[in-house]
This record gives C-alpha cells, structure tokens and sequence, in this order.
C-alpha cells in the first residue's frame, strides 16, 4: 500500500519529468564560426574553453561590438562578423546551464528514488514489466 510520502514522491518525480522535457528544447550547437577566435594574439577554441572563460570572453567581444558599433564599424574578428563570436559563445554557455540543470534532476530523481518505501518500488517495478510484457 502507498504512504503518502509515496505519492508525494510520485508527484516531484513528475514535475522533475517534466523540467527534463523543458530542457530537451535547448537547440544544439550549431556554430556560425569555425569556434577558433584569434583575439588580441591570444588563440581561443570555443569548444575547450570553460563557462567562466566563456564568460569572460564574451564580455571582452561585447565591449568590442558597442565601441565598433558606435564608431560606425563592421568589425570582423578571425574571418567572422563579432555577431557570429557572440552568438555562438552565448550557445555554448547555454548547453554549459543545460548540463547543470540536468546533473541537478538527475540527483534529485535519485534522491526520490531512495524516498520511495519498498513496496512502492515493487509496485512500480512490477508496474513496469507489465508494461513491457503487453
């Protein structure tokens, strides 16, 4: 027989379900670069760097991009249009949060899991072989 922690467990399991759904909407990395910035002698690979390398470079293209857009500039920086940099370092950053957030349900899942009382577990268990068995 479920508790009533069971159920409450069952409820959080879904909500984690689906927040692991909204996150499947992240869009993939596609660059609009070859993510090799040559920038001020200093070469940079998008694909190594770490989040608050990323950051930082981000900011230092930022300020790049208002002063060219302010003198009147088409500033292009390795080949690409500050733009591009910009939009592909903002993506790399988001897939860095999507795999923060996802580490983060995952271990929350695994904490409800551990949660759920034994006969709960067998329930579900037994719930789901049914399933594969039909």
């Amino acid at each position: 027989m479920a508790t009533k922690n069971d159920e409450r467990v069952l409820q959080l399991k879904e909500i984690i379900e689906k927040k692991k759904l909204e996150l499947k909407s992240v869009k993939k990395f596609t660059p609009l670069t070859n993510c090799v910035l040559d920038l001020e002698g200093q070469k940079y690979n998008l694909n190594v760097l770490q989040l608050n390398d990323l950051q930082i470079l981000l900011v230092r293209l930022n300020m790049y991009r208002i002063s060219a857009k302010e003198l009147g500039i088409n500033l292009e920086i390795s080949g690409y249009n500050i733009a591009e940099w910009i939009t592909d370092i903002k993506c790399k950053i988001e897939i860095f949060e999507y795999k923060k957030k996802e580490t983060e349900l995952k271990a929350l899942e695994a904490k409800l899991d551990k949660m759920l009382s034994d006969e709960k577990k067998t329930e579900l268990e037994l719930d789901e072989i049914a399933t594969l068995l039909n």
